[in-house]
């Protein structure tokens, strides 16, 4: 995915971090777009089309942690999680809610770019569409079809 059609939610109530965030994501290209509290992150969530979320753990109101269970019930959209505290069980309960990523501050912009990346990369490949192949009558569909180690082993074989 191209980065400059690649939209970004920030959710983060520290207005200058969202400002520093903001202006590095579109010197990379990026569509940044802030929201302060989780209850706006989450209304702009339902009204447009996000590629990726970027989510401050500790909030008032809503925390992180909140917004993220609200998101995953309905959404897969990849989440890197941010948070203040170091304590690696914060980092264990984001992951187990379903963040897929979690960075601590502080944090280098160039490094949350790169994680970024790697995320819209690996989202990228499970979500690239697959065009069945059509010559006539003939349709090959290119999509891998799983073949568990019991079906092989119970094909019938072929006498001797």
């Amino acid at each position: 995915m191209p980065a400059s059609a690649t939209k970004i939610l920030i959710i983060d109530d520290d207005a200058d971090l969202v400002s520093l965030l903001t202006d590095n994501l579109q010197l990379e290209g990026f569509s940044p777009s802030p929201a302060y509290n989780g209850e706006d992150g989450l209304l702009k969530l339902s009204q447009e089309n996000f590629d990726l979320v970027i989510l401050d753990v500790m909030m008032p109101g809503m925390k992180g942690t909140e917004v993220l269970a609200k998101i995953r019930e309905h959404s897969h959209i990849p989440v890197i999680m941010l948070t203040a505290r170091g304590d690696p069980a914060d980092r264990i309960i984001g992951l187990e809610l379903g963040a897929d990523d979690y960075v601590p501050k502080p944090f280098t912009p160039r490094e949350l770019v790169a994680r970024i990346r790697a995320i819209l990369r690996r989202t990228a490949s499970q979500e690239s569409p697959v065009t069945p192949l059509v010559v006539g009558p003939l349709t090959v569909n290119p999509a891998p079809i799983p073949s568990p180690r019991w079906l092989l082993r119970s094909w019938p074989k072929r006498p001797a």
